[in-house]
């Protein structure tokens, strides 16, 4: 069971029948269930293209995001790695352990040194590899600031402009803009002078499963631009509050003094996971329970997905609306939360006067925001708008769960194929 307090939140049948469906969407999203579809022993097949694995003389493994270690553990079972770097969140406890394997812990929204020192190892030992031999990348989602490499700037001027971003607004793609040209390993810099082949299995965690985007696409290639990068800093009115050393970086790039990110990538990427694989597992739960299913995904600002929801609930009993994606919230007040515990509020807050719901949203990587919870669940039941109000005023709807005894706990999970939840009629 991945959902650690399931028995203390299943108070009901259908808050039960809600958590059953949600531990569908997580196995669903667990690599171990996910590798072997596409790795045997001898290649590595995606669709109808296949790579014979066989013939190389050694096989290594880079592995980076939320879910490296676990990644790690389910290639390692079935294919002969050499050694490898694994590269995961701080305070996230690898799920593989042995000595061919380098562990690092780092930062995550925000990179720290470890970042740093994880970044020169990896690039280190990507370069050292031979052209007989082959390394696997497993990337997924949280890679960004889990691997830096600063270019021309401080480690403090990084975590200053990913703050600036975090609380901006600003989608995952713009956010990754700026990093990737701000950095010496980002958007194919990585790979850009490796001898040996490589391929690299991506776990999805973006709209659209954009590979330029997913952990900066450190290991694809990027087509945006210096330009693009300054343009994201002016929409978000962040352009003032930039240390000038940040933006003289974009700036010598904008005159061509600094090398754009490589338009083209050298080696092969695929997607092998992605949010939807975890919708079509809580809609087959959901089926074999009864109920009639609608699938949506949601994306872009909070208050439009609540709508969007909003609209999809149905009058019926027995439905279950099923949502995937990831809202981008602004922070305004110094709360705990994180866009599922504040997804839930405000769709709590929105259907005080319906019939009787059952609402839950959480991350599959099993921290929501700066909370230690995945995400909520809750009924629609009887609460004063003005305390709603008041914590969705200051960014504290874990607070809010916590007082109801709604917070889903799960820890770190070791995977990461964004938000998953429902609403059941």
């Amino acid at each position: 069971m991945i959902i650690q307090n399931f028995k203390d939140l299943a108070t009901t049948d259908k808050k039960k029948e809600c958590l059953e469906i949600l531990e569908a969407g997580l196995q669903a999203a667990n690599p171990e269930n996910i590798i072997p579809k596409y790795v045997t022993p001898n290649e590595i097949r995606i669709g109808d293209k296949s790579m014979n694995i066989e013939k190389y003389s050694n096989i290594y493994s880079v592995a980076f995001g939320k879910a490296g270690d676990s990644m790690t553990r389910a290639l390692n079972a079935i294919v002969p790695i050499k050694s490898g770097i694994i590269v995961i969140p701080k305070g996230s406890k690898s799920r593989i352990k042995g000595k061919k394997f380098q562990i690092f812990n780092s930062r995550h929204p925000k990179p720290d040194k470890t970042s740093i020192k994880a970044a020169k190892e990896v690039m280190k030992f990507v370069q050292n590899k031979r052209s007989d031999e082959l390394i696997i990348f497993l990337v997924s989602g949280g890679g960004s600031s889990l691997l830096a490499m600063p270019n021309e700037i401080t480690l403090d001027d990084k975590i200053y402009v990913t703050n600036l971003l975090l609380k901006s607004g600003a989608t995952i793609q713009e956010f990754n803009c700026i990093r990737k040209h701000l950095s010496k390993i980002k958007g194919g810099k990585l790979v850009e002078g490796m001898k040996c082949q490589g391929i690299s299995l991506v776990m999805s965690d973006v709209e659209g499963d954009d590979l330029s985007s997913i952990a900066s696409g450190t290991t694809y290639m990027d087509d945006t631009t210096f330009s693009d990068a300054i343009d994201i800093l002016e929409k978000y009115r962040l352009k003032r509050k930039t240390p000038i050393e940040v933006l003289q970086v974009l700036e010598k790039g904008l005159k061509k003094e600094n090398t754009e990110t490589p338009k083209k990538a050298k080696i092969e990427n695929y997607i092998i996971a992605n949010n939807s694989d975890c919708l079509k597992a809580m809609q087959r739960k959901a089926k074999e329970i009864g109920y009639k299913v609608c699938i949506i995904q949601i994306f872009g600002d909070i208050k439009d997905v609540v709508t969007k929801i909003l609209e999809n609930i149905s009058e019926n009993q027995k439905t279950c609306l099923i949502f995937g994606g990831e809202p981008t919230v602004r922070v305004f007040g110094k709360g705990m939360g994180g866009r599922n515990q504040e997804l839930v509020l405000r769709i709590l807050k929105n259907t005080q006067k319906l019939k009787k719901l059952v609402i839950a949203s959480m991350g599959t990587d099993g921290i929501d925001g700066n909370s230690i919870f995945a995400g909520a669940i809750t009924e629609n039941i009887r609460i004063d708008l003005s305390i709603m109000k008041e914590f969705l005023k200051n960014s504290d709807s874990g607070r809010f769960f916590q007082k109801q005894k709604g917070t889903i706990v799960t820890d770190f999970t070791h995977t990461n194929l964004m938000d998953i939840g429902m609403i059941l009629s």
